[in-house]
């Protein structure tokens, strides 16, 4: 009779825990989601660059009392190119949103808002990317929702539609604004 070596079961295992994550993972709320430890907890400090002559910004236009966006986006990424419109249709409206540039060359970036044109309230750059990683973001474009008083409301990462805008972002603003 063969004995069973403790080894052998390793496998089956570590196959079995693969399977009830991805189980579990499917059973979730929505499953697109991406969570974020963020959200309820303050917005994490911007160690930022100016970018050339445009207006700038610093975490206490994050807890003025208003509502705002915190936008990060790269001249390189083609959904930042593709929600930039939107983006320009939400300034419209009279919220604010402030633009992080992360990972991006200064030129390109300054080329980029020449071409779009600016919906930010200010802008700032993270060339090295660490505003990025203290704010959870590994994909551009992300967007944030934060409080009049610095809470971060609603983290969006991808490209911002209509229907994001109306069914997502637009919610998440106004309930902060009710808060």
């Amino acid at each position: 009779m063969a004995k069973i070596r403790p080894l052998m079961l390793a496998p089956p295992l570590v196959f079995a825990a693969f399977a009830a994550l991805f189980l579990i993972g499917n059973f979730r709320e929505d499953r697109d989601a991406l969570p974020s430890t963020l959200i309820g907890r303050e917005a994490p400090s911007l160690q930022m660059g100016q970018l050339a002559e445009f207006d700038t910004f610093s975490d206490d236009d994050l807890r003025a009392g208003e509502v705002t966006l915190v936008n990060f986006w790269a001249s390189w990424c083609p959904p930042c190119r593709a929600e930039h419109p939107m983006l320009e249709m939400i300034a419209g409206t009279g919220l604010p949103i402030y633009g992080v540039n992360a990972r991006d060359e200064p030129g390109n970036a300054i080329a980029f808002i020449e071409e779009l044109g600016n919906p930010f309230a200010g802008i700032g750059t993270s060339r090295d990317g660490r505003s990025a990683l203290d704010w959870g973001v590994y994909g551009m474009p992300e967007t944030f929702v934060v409080a009049g008083d610095g809470t971060v409301m609603l983290r969006y990462p991808g490209e911002i539609t209509r229907s994001v805008w109306e069914n997502r972002i637009l919610p998440a603003v106004e309930a902060a604004r009710a808060r």
